[in-house]
């Protein structure tokens, strides 16, 4: 299954670290745009300058580690799209111009499931999606949140369980679920 992936999955680093990580594992593949990335590093700029190569050298891991990832299209495409908001438009002609299955998103409000269903596509939010695979098969979605839990205690020099970390990064059901699990 392709996956696309919108700037608002990709900036909360533990958001896409789980996400990456299932996807490493054989879960899915990861589509995004060049300026899907860019959008990422703009919104990293408000954290300041460490935030911007925080967030430069993270995008160069991703085309190293993704070298099929990032999608291109004609700008003829954008033109016979239509979105609530004009300036997602790009993100469903990264979606479509990648043969994408889904769009995840936060932002299910300007992705009308009727709209993506002409495309052929649907869309989800991290939390349902992980959620979903988990239930599929558990080993690689717990694979991966075991890593992103040492990464980011070894990063923050703090001790963090899973359930309030993955809390903080917006997938409350997966928390639940891996921590009753």
């Amino acid at each position: 299954m392709k996956v696309l992936l919108d700037t608002c999955v990709l900036y909360p680093t533990v958001m896409r670290q789980m996400l990456l990580g299932v996807a490493a594992r054989g879960g899915f593949t990861p589509l995004w745009s060049a300026r899907i990335v860019q959008e990422w590093q703009r919104a990293a700029a408000k954290l300041g300058p460490e935030g911007v190569m925080q967030a430069e050298a993270e995008a160069a891991l991703l085309a190293r580690d993704w070298p099929g990832a990032e999608v291109t299209w004609a700008p003829s495409l954008e033109a016979r799209l239509w979105l609530p908001d004009p300036a997602d438009i790009h993100v469903l002609a990264a979606a479509v111009a990648g043969s994408a299955d889904l769009i995840l998103t936060l932002n299910a409000k300007d992705f009308p499931r009727g709209v993506l269903a002409e495309e052929g596509l649907s869309r989800a939010d991290p939390d349902s999606f992980l959620l979903g695979l988990w239930k599929a098969g558990p080993d690689p979605v717990e694979e991966a949140a075991r890593a992103v839990l040492a990464d980011a205690n070894r990063l923050s020099g703090e001790t963090w369980a899973m359930r309030p970390l993955l809390k903080k990064a917006r997938l409350p059901r997966l928390a639940k679920a891996l921590s009753s699990g």
